[in-house]
Formats: structure tokens, C-alpha cells, sequence
């Protein structure tokens, strides 16, 4: 049996094995202090004392035309606030039919469009759910649901926010929703610089976003330890259009150590050669190295246990911010693949 193979038959046996007892443990809090290392580039935490930035890159004026490049399409910023349903710029790209659950929401439940966009691509403050395999994303409905996946940052809102949600949406709406965003193939839109400077950023709608020059934006010295994501512009950002490109700043030589901290963990073993993802494994390339992040630094410190992440804590466990700042970017910088990832959930069965 190849190395391969061996490693996703006992994935396969732990997971079976690990998801009743890891359903049947505590909830962990959702409140406490914020663990020392934690990367705040990674997490968006607001800055005590600072100026409020706009909430939003969107026009003030409900009734107002928003147009951005690439379609005729034209929504009010009123339509994009998807008070109602999340608008789609180019529902010609999406594979299959978008579900209720997905599009509308429900009462209490936000449309999973609304955050992670009609094509499942999300934005760095979130997660990018499309191409990943329906057993993957079911899981993690179950583990929100069960206190199992919670933010090592207190102060991060939407984790608490996608728990509530998960508690009150059904298996088979949670079925649903996995089977159309499964379908839906990872957009290559990432491109990771490595630089000594980055954009000046501010906190916009939960995330990063480059200070205009009209307001003193340019270029700063980057941190050797951190991380900038931006997007190409403010309001496509917040207009959700799923085309937009996003840039990563990161230091000279982070792709490197990232490679090197990816081969000693043996990133490849479970999540393929080109970290496409293996099966229910979830795919790495191309996405949000913010997002990566966290999820890294939550399962070094506890805070997102459930089958999945017992799979990742001896592989991180041993792994500094700075190893998993450099993995991040590096698995961010590979094209995603191409082709769109199972739509059903019979491999599982």
C-alpha cells in the first residue's frame, strides 16, 4: 500500500473513531484571554484607541448604483447589503443550483453567500468553503455545532456568529449547502509578493483593507513576522465580486521557509503533492493564507479540536508563528487546481 493511500486509510479509521467522542466532549468557551503568540494580522483584531474607519467601502446612500469592471450587471447598495438574499455578479460562472439555505438564509440564519460569497470563495476574515468535499464540510457544521470549533481570539465575532448559525440549521440543509459549494471550483485569484514593504491597511468590514492614498495610504516597511492580504479594490471587496484578485505582502524568503516547513511536516502526505487536497482532506493551495493561519494557531492552542484537527496537533505542535506564518503563505502561493471537487457524499460511504 503506498504512503498515500496508508495515510487516508488511517485518516479514514481515526476519524470514524474520534467523531463520537469528540462530539460528546465539553464545549470549549467562547470567551477568555487571548494566547501570546497569537498573530494579529492573521486574527484583525479592532485597535484599542484608534480612529474608526468607514464601515464600509460601499456608497452611504442606500438607493445608490454600484458598477464594478467585467459585467453590466448594476446593484444598489442597498441590494448589496443582502438584507434579503446575497446578489451575484456572474451567476454564470456557479456549477448547479444555488440552495435556500445558501441564497435566502433563514430566521436566525444568515445566507452562507453573504460571507462566503455566491461561489464559496470567501474573504480573508472568513472561510473559503468552495471545491471542499462535502464529508469535510459537514464535519465542520457538526464540530461549530458542538463547541468544537471556536477562535483562539476571543475577540473575533463571525466564529461565534457561524456557531449559532450551526446550531440552528438542519443535516439537511447543512447537505445541501455542502453539495452545491463542492461543486464549485477554487477561483485562482491569490498572488503572494514577497517585499520589505506592503500597503498601509485599515480595518474595513472585518478585514484588511489598503488605506487609500486620498486618506494617507502608500507603502510601509512590513514586519518580518507578519502578513499583509489586500484586495485589488475596496468596493469589488465589499461589493462581493468573486473575480476580484487578492495580493499577500509577505517578507523576502518566507516562500522558501515555507516550502522547507512544508516538506519537514509532511504538508504532502495527506494534502497532495501540490496541497490540492486528497479526498475529504481539505485543499490548501491558493487559499487565504489568513485564513490558514488561524486555523493553524487555533489547532496549536486548542481552541478547534474535533476529528479533523486531532489529525493536525502533533504536526503543529511542534511548529513556531513564524514556521506557520511561512507554510501559510507558501500553500497561498500554489494555483489552486483546476478541476471542481466531488459533489456528493458517497466516497464516505
Amino acid at each position: 500500500m503506498s504512503r498515500t493511500l496508508s495515510a487516508l486509510f488511517a485518516i479514514a479509521v481515526l476519524v470514524l473513531g474520534v467523531s463520537v467522542a469528540a462530539q460528546q466532549a465539553a464545549p470549549a468557551a467562547p470567551t477568555g484571554p487571548v494566547p501570546a503568540g497569537l498573530p494579529d494580522w492573521a486574527y484583525t483584531p479592532p485597535v484599542p484607541g484608534a480612529p474608526q474607519p468607514p464601515p464600509t467601502a460601499l456608497p452611504a446612500d442606500d438607493s445608490a448604483v454600484v458598477r464594478i469592471p467585467g459585467t453590466e450587471k448594476t446593484f444598489t447598495r442597498g441590494q448589496l447589503r443582502a438584507q434579503k438574499e446575497t446578489m451575484d455578479w456572474y451567476p454564470e460562472d456557479r456549477h448547479g443550483t444555488v440552495p435556500d439555505i445558501a441564497r435566502f438564509g433563514k430566521q436566525g440564519v444568515r445566507q452562507c453567500t453573504l460571507c462566503h460569497l455566491p461561489d464559496g470563495s470567501g474573504r480573508p476574515e472568513n472561510a473559503p468553503i468552495s471545491s471542499l468535499h462535502p464529508v469535510y464540510f459537514i464535519q465542520q457544521m457538526e464540530d461549530f455545532k458542538n463547541g468544537l470549533r471556536v477562535s483562539a481570539d476571543p475577540r473575533k465575532a463571525n466564529t461565534n456568529t457561524m456557531i449559532g448559525f450551526a446550531k440552528l440549521t438542519t443535516p439537511e440543509e447543512v447537505k445541501a449547502a455542502a453539495e452545491y459549494f463542492a461543486q464549485q471550483p477554487y477561483p485562482r485569484r491569490m498572488k503572494v509578493v514577497e517585499s520589505k514593504m506592503a500597503p498601509k491597511v485599515r480595518m474595513q468590514g472585518g478585514l484588511h483593507m489598503a488605506t487609500p492614498a486620498a486618506e494617507g495610504g502608500g507603502m510601509e516597511p512590513l514586519k518580518a513576522d507578519d502578513l499583509i492580504e489586500v484586495p485589488e479594490d475596496n468596493l469589488r471587496a465589499e461589493a462581493r465580486d468573486t473575480r476580484m484578485g487578492w495580493t499577500a505582502y509577505v517578507a523576502p524568503g518566507t516562500l522558501n521557509r515555507g516550502k522547507q516547513v512544508a516538506t519537514r511536516a509532511q504538508c504532502a502526505t495527506c494534502h497532495g503533492a501540490n496541497l490540492e487536497g486528497i479526498g475529504p482532506v481539505p485543499p490548501l493551495a491558493g487559499r487565504s493564507p489568513s485564513y490558514t493561519m488561524r486555523q493553524l494557531f487555533d489547532i496549536k492552542t486548542g481552541a478547534r479540536r474535533g476529528p479533523w484537527a486531532e489529525l493536525m496537533k502533533p504536526v503543529v505542535a511542534n511548529l513556531s508563528v513564524q514556521d506557520l506564518t511561512a507554510v501559510s503563505a507558501y500553500a497561498a502561493s500554489i494555483p489552486a487546481p483546476a478541476p471542481a471537487r466531488p459533489t456528493t457524499t458517497s466516497a464516505a460511504r
